[in-house]
């Protein structure tokens, strides 16, 4: 396997594990920072090295509803997982290989909408994306699609779609963010976009920076340096750069953004960027600390996964992470459902050495 095949599968590993390790604690405004490490710490988990233990596992079991996991906990918890579980983290990475093989680089956000209807169920999606597929239904254009009576356009929709416009221009971050903005602005405006372009830029830059604080810098320089999102990234740079440690890096971020809610993109966007930072390209420390750092966790664990993945390739990825994977993904996207993970990084590759 090439270098570069071996990257953009990690990515795809990445994105699913991370994706996998978020999903049974998916609910922020629950399942804070405090309350995951006392989840962990009562399992024996921490430091965090796999996917979440079981409740089972939990010395005292705690009150009633303290530690609530998400409905689909049982088939994303360690010892319990065969394949991915389906998630709309993964759906959009799926929609959108779909998307470039169909149209290339030069696909319209009308397409993007027509890819959604024809192959993405209504209730797969959420917030943003419901509300832009429904506006798509009643025969809406873009932007409209984005704007009409949509209050999640600063949301994190459009950043959990943004990887395979990464994985598909491997140090490229220009044309990765390029690609991301026009998917983006079917459902999304202001950071909801800039979130979207951020993380498509840091993935392809992945491919040939230095580290995970090269890449986020050149993901910096794709976005305005005046909107909340790219403010919010430099100050988290900084407090990792000055030595705080990881934990009091998030409070201060916290504090600003924290009336934003736990699924905008500019406080998700902090968590991930300290998760990025404070793993040092570690991919097992970069999961943990970014799902430990709550909020949106399924989806920032996803693209964390799929940064670190980039960075280290598949073959360094520890198995504990990719073996239960049994080389599977669910999806609820038209035509892949079972799909091999690996199949779908070749996939990715071709375009990635086709130019799209």
């Amino acid at each position: 396997m090439s270098e570069l095949a071996d990257r953009i599968h990690g990515g795809w590993l990445g994105r699913i594990a991370g994706n996998m390790l978020g999903k049974p604690v998916e609910r922020g405004d629950h399942w804070t920072r405090a309350r995951i490490d006392r989840y962990l710490r009562r399992a024996g988990a921490l430091p965090l090295e796999d996917y979440l233990p079981p409740p089972s596992a939990l010395t005292p079991p705690g009150e009633p509803g303290e530690f609530e996991l998400r409905p689909e906990w049982g088939a994303c918890v360690r010892g319990a997982i065969h394949g991915s579980c389906r998630d709309d983290d993964v759906d959009y990475a799926l929609l959108g290989l779909g998307l470039l093989e169909r149209h290339g680089t030069a696909f319209t956000t009308e397409q993007v909408g027509e890819r959604w209807l024809l192959s993405l169920p209504y209730l797969a999606t959420f917030t943003a994306e419901r509300v832009a597929y429904r506006n798509l239904a009643n025969g809406l254009r873009p932007p409209l699609t984005a704007t009409y009576d949509n209050p999640y356009q600063e949301w994190i929709g459009a950043l959990i779609r943004a990887d395979v416009y990464g994985w598909s221009s491997p140090g490229d971050p220009r044309r990765a963010a390029s690609l991301a903005r026009r998917d983006a602005v079917l459902s999304h405006t202001g950071n909801g976009v800039y979130g979207a372009m951020w993380a498509a830029a840091v993935i392809a830059a992945a491919f040939t920076a230095d580290g995970p604080r090269g890449a986020v810098e050149a993901g910096l320089a794709r976005i305005p340096a005046s909107s909340r999102l790219a403010r919010t990234v430099r100050r988290v740079v900084a407090l990792h750069e000055a030595g705080v440690e990881w934990a009091d890096t998030l409070t201060e971020p916290e504090a600003e953004t924290g009336g934003l809610g736990w699924i905008h993109t500019v406080p998700n966007a902090a968590v991930l960027t300290a998760g990025l930072l404070y793993g040092g390209g570690d991919f097992t420390r970069t999961v943990a600390l970014t799902v430990r750092g709550g909020l949106d966790t399924d989806s920032n664990g996803a693209t964390a996964g799929s940064v670190a993945g980039v960075l280290c390739g598949a073959a360094a990825i520890p198995e504990q992470w990719t073996v239960p994977l049994e080389d599977t993904v669910r999806s609820a996207v038209q035509g892949f459902d079972g799909a091999s993970i690996r199949e779908l990084a070749e996939r990715t590759v071709r375009l990635a050495e086709g130019g799209g």
